[in-house]
């Protein structure tokens, strides 16, 4: 249960929709539910992919979006300019850091190389308590079972405390996750 209801939620996912259409029906799940709760959307600007699946979704709810993207993403992402905030960075360091300081919760999405990169950034934050925002992966059809498989050999392993395991909470539906937000 958290402390009090997240405003925003920072929502890291992929600039592709994937090999199964469950992805894409999960962001438009999680985009109009963040909407129909009264969340702002945070997320990374694309218009493609399952960003844009999820931002599209939350407009289509009546929702507020704030988008973020590098400079040189515009094209590649196909900057969505048609959301409440729509903030342009130099880097893509930059990006992650006006994401993250506009959330006030963090949901992790199936996605690429730049979305684990997001949600180890993000961990790796929590764990040296730079922050105590939740932290939750999506885990959409098993998507992040092979991620989760790979946290736990690192505390098997003595890489890491088992407290580790505590700094993220893993769902398998936007319904558990919206749920969590509610508080």
């Amino acid at each position: 249960m958290l402390q009090t209801p997240p405003r925003s939620v920072c929502v890291f996912c992929g600039s592709r929709p994937g090999t199964d259409p469950a992805y894409e029906a999960a962001a438009i799940a999680l985009g109009q539910g963040l909407a129909q709760a009264g969340h702002r959307l945070v997320y990374g600007a694309g218009d493609v992919g399952l960003m844009g699946s999820v931002a599209r979704a939350a407009q289509a709810a009546g929702g507020e979006t704030f988008g973020v993207i590098p400079e040189h993403l515009v094209r590649l992402e196909v900057g969505k300019r048609d959301l409440t905030s729509y903030v342009v960075t130099e880097t893509m360091h930059e990006r992650k850091k006006v994401m993250f300081m506009n959330a006030d919760a963090i949901v992790t999405l199936p996605g690429g190389i730049g979305t684990l990169d997001e949600f180890f950034e993000v961990l790796t934050w929590r764990q040296l308590k730079l922050h105590d925002k939740p932290v939750f992966l999506l885990n959409t059809n098993g998507y992040w079972d092979p991620l989760l498989d790979l946290l736990a050999r690192v505390t098997d392993r003595g890489f890491g405390a088992e407290s580790l395991h505590d700094l993220y909470r893993v769902a398998d539906t936007p319904a558990q996750i919206l749920d969590a937000l509610r508080g």
